[in-house]
């Protein structure tokens, strides 16, 4: 069992024990809930309820079982695997695979190919979620980062949590930018109305990004998005509430142009791609980078663009 402990900052305080500890710990609420019904989430050493309010100061220990057993299948699905040692693992996830098993996607998933490829997974986010650190979209392609013990989990989430973990994507988006570098910085939440879409909404989480324009062409822009916080679909938002919906994204305003409906064959959804990954080795302490190439389907949607 391993153990963790953190104490309830003012921003926290009059909040409710599960969402003040899922934002602690870095973990999902209902992982949290789970740790609370088998009391291994204590306040101030004493069990809680999960709607209980925190106070600042006091002080959360949350004692981390052994991992289950896993009752998802591992499966031979070729995965790229950029990096991989004892503690941990870089991957490249290809456009439209799902990053772990829910409702509507049992099987063929990334942790599926994980549970084939890599000899361990951390268990801290339960048995569909093994070795998730940090996720990206069915859409999105690009690198992700993975736990093989819960140690590394836990400092690679608190990085997480503390804006040091470097997250750079590149995004084609329709409409040319006013100008060549911009921040966005605006808090998002679930949508009111609309709940699988996220949305600016006043008292969401905080989120800032911040872009670069890469190349400018007739209608569109490549952009380079730096992240800051890492939000629920927060480049997508972003992008879209500034008026410039990624290019493919018909969830939040893209797919309609002329251009995405005669080039239809290449566009699954919104064009992001996870080009680079920075964080702390959680053995060693030091700094690690990687890079990966932008994928086919982007690179030929970038030379049409440029011929146009």
């Amino acid at each position: 069992m391993t153990e963790k402990e953190l104490t309830v900052p003012s921003e926290l305080a009059g909040n409710r024990l599960d969402a003040a500890a899922a934002a602690l710990f870095d973990l999902t609420r209902s992982a949290v809930q789970g740790l609370i019904e088998k009391e291994a989430l204590l306040v101030n050493g004493k069990s809680a309820d999960k709607k209980q309010k925190v106070k600042e100061g006091d002080v959360l220990l949350l004692l981390l079982p052994d991992p289950e057993p896993c009752d998802v299948l591992p499966q031979n699905i070729p995965l790229e695997i950029v990096y991989e040692d004892e503690h941990l693992a870089v991957v490249n996830k290809p456009k439209g695979m799902v990053v772990h098993p829910a409702a509507g996607n049992p099987d063929g998933t990334l942790v599926n190919a994980l549970l084939y490829h890599l000899d361990s997974l951390s268990g801290i986010n339960g048995v569909l979620r093994p070795g998730i650190v940090h996720r990206i979209d069915k859409n999105t392609s690009g690198l992700l980062m993975v736990a093989k013990n819960d140690k590394a989990h836990l400092h690679l989430s608190g990085q997480i949590k503390e804006h040091s973990f470097f997250r750079q994507y590149e995004c084609i988006v329709i409409g040319r930018m006013k100008e060549p570098t911009g921040e966005i910085d605006a808090p998002i939440g679930r949508h009111p109305v609309k709940r699988q879409q996220m949305a600016i909404v006043k008292d969401g989480r905080q989120a800032l990004t911040r872009y670069e324009v890469l190349g400018e062409y007739a209608g569109f822009s490549h952009l380079k998005c730096t992240l800051y916080t890492g939000r629920t679909h927060q480049i997508r938002v972003h992008l879209s509430s500034i008026g410039h919906p990624i290019l493919g994204d018909s969830l939040y305003g893209g797919g309609s142009t002329p251009f995405e409906k005669k080039h239809g064959a290449l566009l699954t959804e919104q064009t992001l791609h996870a080009k680079t990954l920075g964080f702390i080795h959680p053995a060693t302490g030091q700094y690690m980078e990687f890079t990966s190439k932008l994928p086919d389907y982007f690179k030929k949607l970038l030379e049409i663009l440029k011929n146009n």
